[in-house]
């Protein structure tokens, strides 16, 4: 579709279609993989034995379910030494439709429940500051615990908040109070985790998974994953999560995915690991030559890609799918970037450190390493998700509860400073903060099996807190009309793969076809276009991208020299916090066919779709509070969504 055809498609009968008709014919999905095309469901998806009712029979999924796999509570060290309150039941509660009060003492309720949520509270000194906030005698008995806990009751919180996390960063925390793995405290902490989820989990309403963050951040560069159980109590409580601090655990990933297999073959359970967004890491989240000092080898690439099917390409950190210097002919790249530093701002950040980082570039240097290698280690699909340290799962714009406890709503919290390292001037200001995201996954059942499984497959998309229905289908026989079906991922599912799939070996003459489908957030914005992100490996061995604008909203007409749509303008009223939906489609939908395909070639595709511009969160803290931004605050966005790739093999 393109431009004037744009504006005959916006037809709701179709909406309806994307988010209900989704028939997979003929083939299951598999719990390892969302699947390779398989040419003749072509034929046996629209057979004369296909039942008169395009709903018979269906065993699919029949809509995306939002939810935040990330999720911070008091539980976790940082969290409560910024002051949170909020523990694992009250963030089932808010996150399952309940209005609590956050640890700011104000009221707060989600517009709409989420479908899931992982607490994932930091694995090190897991449940300590609920214990320091009530004066546990075992703490009060250590000078250094007493001193801190006299500062909170004195009001001085923040000093004892900042002594609390540069002694663990520095090693110099009391060992007497360490919460390690194997004490009556830790373990208390988790099995209390374990127990909220298990009593806020109700199969077909809401999940409640069980996790945890494992939180590597040697030096201030982030490398933290999400551990997150398919199981129930059971199993999980049968272990303690795997921590940094040692002797009890390790920054090194290597050893977090040791720690992963023998839970499996303890309890013949399931877990898989999601990748932190990697901005913070300052080079270490990709490597393609060495990782901890050890080479790159067949055996890393193998571990790495078998436990960490999922990247977090946005949160309230940062968007980690692009960046502008890697992109530089990508006018939507430069989004919510936070490129500054690592975690702590103690080092700086240089330009060689970037490729390293990035969602992009990790996938296409994944390709090389595949060629090299045998195995692609960043064969991962995308998820968004919060990593708010609130208890509170609250990613609208204008219903943002910040990073921590003292960015909740308030009159002040865009002027203040986030971050500062006196070591290199590096600054972070509240504003800069991002009010990201969700993870969107097409399961069957909101169960934790069936999501899960969904997410070990990559049917899955990240959203910057937009909850818009995304479809992506790769194939080669997906054709115009297509677009034009009631029930278009019956259409996908039986002529090709879904987002996270597969396609290997081009048939004689084929080329890559895609059935891409987007329907606005029912009470969001409209859409601005639907950009399909192509990367391959050429035959020499360079790694190329382009961005192709395949839908989009209105009669706009591409650049002819680049291909490149006119932007689609803007509504937003920043002083009244307010915009229209006259510009932009309620939904796009179109057949895609890659015009520059080689078949001797490994590539892969993802979708990115946009909204139109609409109010940030500092416009709307800007007119509730009559707060007047500092120079260079953002009172703009463009919310969007980054679906997994399809990956192309050649035979």
């Amino acid at each position: 579709m393109t431009g004037g055809e744009n504006s005959m498609r916006l037809r709701w009968n179709l909406a309806v279609g994307l988010a209900l008709g989704l028939v997979l014919v003929g083939r299951p999905l598999l719990a390892q993989d969302a699947g390779e095309h398989d040419p003749a469901a072509v034929e046996r998806g629209f057979s004369k034995t296909t039942p008169y009712s395009p709903y018979a029979g269906r065993d699919y999924p029949t809509r995306p379910l939002f939810g935040d796999t990330h999720l911070h509570t008091a539980f976790s060290m940082d969290a409560g030494a910024f002051g949170a309150k909020i523990g694992p039941v009250d963030a089932y509660r808010l996150a399952r439709g309940e209005e609590i009060q956050a640890s700011s003492g104000q009221p707060v309720k989600l517009s709409r429940p989420l479908d899931f949520l992982v607490v994932a509270d930091h694995s090190d000194n897991m449940g300590f500051f609920p214990d320091l906030f009530a004066g546990k005698p075992e703490i009060l008995a250590n000078p250094k615990g007493r001193e801190w806990y006299e500062k909170i009751k004195s009001g001085q919180g923040a000093e004892a908040a900042l002594d609390i996390i540069v002694s663990f960063s520095q090693g110099t925390f009391p060992k007497e109070i360490m919460y390690f793995p194997g004490t009556r405290a830790y373990k208390g902490a988790w099995q209390q985790t374990i127990a909220a989820a298990e009593k806020y989990n109700e199969p077909g309403r809401f999940t409640a998974f069980i996790g945890f963050e494992w939180t590597s951040n040697t030096g201030g560069n982030n490398l933290h994953r999400n551990v997150i159980f398919r199981d129930s109590g059971d199993k999980a409580s049968q272990v303690e999560p795997f921590t940094v601090y040692p002797p009890y655990g390790s920054d090194d990933p290597v050893e977090l995915w040791k720690w992963m297999d023998a839970y499996e073959k303890k309890t013949g359970g399931s877990v898989l690991a999601i990748a932190h967004n990697g901005n913070l890491s300052n080079g270490r989240m990709f490597p393609i030559v060495e990782a901890f000092g050890k080479k790159i080898d067949r055996e890393y690439v193998e571990t790495r890609a078998r436990w960490e099917r999922l990247y977090e390409a946005t949160q309230t950190k940062g968007t980690g799918e692009a960046h502008p210097y890697l992109s530089p002919n990508d006018e939507f790249a430069d989004f919510e970037i936070w490129d500054k530093g690592n975690l702590d701002l103690s080092e700086a950040k240089t330009k060689s450190m970037l490729e390293l980082e990035y969602a992009r570039s990790a996938l296409k240097n994944g390709l090389k390493l595949e060629q090299a290698l045998g195995v692609n280690p960043y064969k991962f699909g995308m998820v968004g998700s919060s990593d708010a340290h609130t208890g509170l799962a609250a990613m609208e714009e204008e219903n943002f509860f910040g990073k921590t406890t003292p960015q909740e709503p308030g009159p002040k919290r865009m002027l203040e400073t986030f971050v500062k390292s006196a070591k290199t001037g590096a600054v972070i200001m509240d504003w800069e903060v991002s009010a990201s995201g969700y993870a969107a996954v097409w399961a069957k059942e909101n169960t934790r099996e069936s999501i899960w499984d969904a997410m070990q497959r990559r049917e899955t998309y990240a959203t910057t807190g937009s909850r818009m229905i995304v479809r992506f289908f790769g194939g080669w026989d997906f054709e115009a009309k297509d677009a034009y079906d009631r029930t278009p991922a019956r259409v996908g599912y039986a002529k090709g793969v879904p987002m996270g799939g597969d396609l290997k070996g081009a048939p004689k003459g084929k080329v890559p076809t895609f059935l891409v489908g987007a329907m606005k957030d029912p009470i969001g914005a409209n859409l601005d276009r639907a950009q399909v992100v192509k990367g391959w490996l050429d035959a020499k061995g360079e790694l190329h991208e382009k961005v192709y604008d395949v839908a989009w909203s209105g009669d706009r007409k591409p650049d002819p020299k680049t291909g490149k749509v006119p932007s689609v303008g803007s509504t937003v009223d920043v002083e009244n916090a307010t915009f229209t939906n006259t510009i932009g489609a309620p939904e796009l939908l179109v057949v895609w066919k890659d015009p520059s395909f080689d078949p001797t070639q490994r590539a892969f595709y993802y979708l990115r779709v946009v909204e139109i511009p609409t109010p940030r969160w500092t416009a709307y803290d800007a007119k509730r509070f009559g707060t007047k931004p500092l120079p260079g605050t953002r009172m703009t966005v463009a919310e969007r969504a980054y679906t997994s790739p399809i990956w192309y093999t050649p035979n």
